[in-house]
């Protein structure tokens, strides 16, 4: 047999047995690999929608599993811990209740919860504000204007008294509509500070108080001056007579007829008296001629 092909055939085993080595190396890895077990938590999820302002129940939730790995932050793996918390911020079917989204057990029912520490809930009136009433949605910033007289004053003055204020609720409904319908509603309530909450309460007992909408992304404060009723005529207006203590009104005194005095031209001025050019040689003099007496 040629020498060639037998060192040629040892050469190829030799080969081919590296190849299966390399090769069941590899797959005796995967396979180890694959039968490793993978640890999975208890997760609790929601079996259903959780609105805004529900205190959650036992129903509302259940276990799942879930990678270890796949765990979130701030999830919980006990029912008890979630039972009788308030939602603030809406949970979807099968998602994970995490702990920025319940507020503390006993915090509360409806808007309590999601009013921060510090803050307060403040209710307003109203009435088809200017036809954007049922546009005053949950979640929307409004400025408040209110209308009254001011002490010391004839005239009737409006001015914005609160600016970018947060809707917390429409009446009973404390989250938009689905669709963006508008909700009719007398009363609309929005978050405020202490201060602000004595000066929405003052506005709506003095005077009559309407939400103004603004865009949520604008967060800048304007100064007005406010706006006067006479400067609504263009400053025009009679005097608003006073009212005696029988209730009506004293008929105006008449002012008296001051005639102007003549008035008389001061007398003219006295002609300038004649006067004469003498020449002498190369001297000029100018003289003045006494008049004859009439």
């Amino acid at each position: 047999m040629d020498r060639r092909f037998l060192t040629v055939l040892g050469l190829s085993l030799m080969l081919a047995l590296i190849v299966s080595m390399v090769f069941f190396q590899l797959v005796s890895a995967k396979g180890s690999t694959a039968e490793k077990p993978v640890v999975t938590l208890d997760i609790v999820v929601a079996t259903k929608p959780l609105p805004l302002g529900l205190t959650i129940k036992p129903e509302d939730i259940k276990l799942a599993k879930v990678p270890e790995a796949q765990f979130p932050k701030g999830a919980f793996s006990k029912l008890e811990e979630v039972v009788d918390r308030p939602v603030i911020s809406n949970i979807l079917p099968e998602e994970a209740v995490l702990e920025g989204r319940l507020a503390a057990r006993g915090s509360g029912m409806g808007l309590a919860p999601i009013i921060p520490v510090g803050m307060r809930a403040v209710a307003v009136r109203v009435s088809d504000v200017a036809g954007v009433a049922g546009f005053v949605l949950p979640g929307l910033r409004v400025d408040v204007l209110v209308t009254g007289r001011p002490p010391g004053t004839e005239g009737t003055v409006t001015t914005t008294c609160l600016q970018n204020i947060l809707v917390l609720s429409s009446g009973q409904t404390i989250q938009a509509d689905a669709n963006g319908k508008a909700i009719q509603s007398p009363t609309v309530t929005v978050l405020v500070n202490p201060e602000q909450a004595e000066i929405l309460t003052l506005a709506g007992n003095e005077g009559r108080v309407q939400l103004v909408l603004r865009n949520s992304g604008d967060q800048e404060i304007q100064k007005t001056p406010g706006s006067e009723l006479a400067a609504l005529y263009g400053g025009r207006g009679a005097p608003v007579a006073k009212v005696s203590a029988g209730g009506a009104a004293p008929r105006p005194r008449p002012r008296p007829v001051v005639q102007a005095a003549a008035i008389v031209p001061p007398p003219p001025p006295p002609p300038p008296p004649p006067e004469v050019v003498v020449i002498r040689g190369n001297q000029r003099t100018v003289e003045v001629v006494a008049s004859k007496a009439n």
